[in-house]
């Protein structure tokens, strides 16, 4: 009678276990939703600071905008880490640091682009920045390149090209400047080298911390760019300013989540709905057309988010992952 007592407990706790470890998997699951979600949302929030930036219409100097939304973000930052009570200065001070160099550098080279480009053409050649993620995650942090990731991206970069329908496409390529052209490159390579940073920071550091360290190397290095450029913002340039500050802190702060949750190739892929948000936008509120090249190009984008978040084998390799975990502990 005590043995039969004996074993049915034993069958309880089991029970017990095995419902506690069902219910983490369960959990560990859903982090690939809440991922892809964030990662929508910071592109959501990008694309919105894009739409200040293009309501100052060139009346404030380009460094100027990346040291006010700098400095808006260092403040709200730290506001955070206190409250939070964290350290601001983490563990890894020198990759936070060349995260912050990386990011800004990266911001520059996109600007002066911008600058030398057309409009259009600087955006596809940032926007290839997925694929430069891709092989830097793979060679420096061993993340795996999977068929539909690889899909993803040139189907991401196909949309796009068609979205911003670039005068680089047709004969008149060699009328560009080749510098330029380095210049844009450069930029999302820096990007992405800043991304796979931001995904190997976040094993160690909380969120807010990595965010914290770029408007922290930005605010330095945009100073002497407005020594002799800078100008004072008047009436609605404020607003833009502040928009710029709030869109960038909360879309940093969504992607620096993200690449915490998602491989970094397969959370910049899902990136490129920004382009498409912006698209929306230009259609919205400053009245640029919508053609056949837009739509094709917005079904592509789509394409591509859809082929990130049902990515088979990274969800096996979640699964697979915390059941070794579980395995581990017992």
């Amino acid at each position: 009678m005590n043995q039969n007592k004996r074993f049915e407990k034993k069958g309880i706790a089991e029970n017990g276990i095995l419902n506690l470890h069902s219910n983490k998997v369960l959990k560990n699951n859903s982090k690939p939703l809440k991922g892809f979600l964030v990662l929508l949302a910071s592109a959501l929030s990008f694309s919105l600071m894009t739409v200040c930036v293009k309501h100052l219409r060139g009346r404030v100097p380009i460094a100027e905008i990346v040291l006010a939304r700098a400095v808006f973000s260092l403040l709200l930052t730290r506001l955070m880490l206190k409250s939070a009570g964290i350290s601001p200065w983490g563990i890894d001070k020198k990759l936070l640091l060349l995260r912050g160099f990386l990011g800004t550098a990266a911001l520059f080279c996109v600007f002066e682009a911008i600058n030398r480009l057309s409009l259009a053409s600087a955006t596809v050649l940032q926007y290839t920045y997925p694929t430069f993620v891709a092989v830097a995650a793979a060679f420096f942090l061993g993340e795996k390149i999977t068929s539909r990731i690889g899909l993803a991206v040139i189907a991401g970069w196909i949309g796009i090209t068609m979205i911003v329908n670039p005068s680089w496409i047709n004969p008149e390529l060699e009328m560009l400047s080749a510098k330029a052209v380095c210049i844009a490159l450069g930029g999302s390579v820096l990007t992405a080298l800043a991304y796979v940073s931001v995904r190997k920071l976040s094993k160690t550091e909380h969120p807010l911390v990595i965010v914290h360290y770029f408007p922290l190397v930005s605010v330095p290095i945009s100073i002497p760019f407005l020594i002799n450029n800078g100008v004072w913002p008047i009436g609605m340039d404020w607003i833009w300013l502040i928009g710029v500050g709030i869109f960038t802190q909360l879309g940093q702060i969504w992607i620096t989540e993200g690449l915490s949750i998602l491989p970094a190739a397969q959370a910049c892929s899902i990136n490129y709905a920004q382009v498409l948000f912006s698209a929306i936008w230009g259609a919205l509120i400053f009245s640029e057309g919508i053609n056949k090249w837009w739509i094709t190009g917005s079904i592509f984008i789509l394409l591509s988010t859809a082929l990130c978040f049902t990515d088979k084998n990274q969800k096996k390799s979640n699964i697979s992952q915390e059941t070794r975990r579980i395995v581990n502990i017992n």
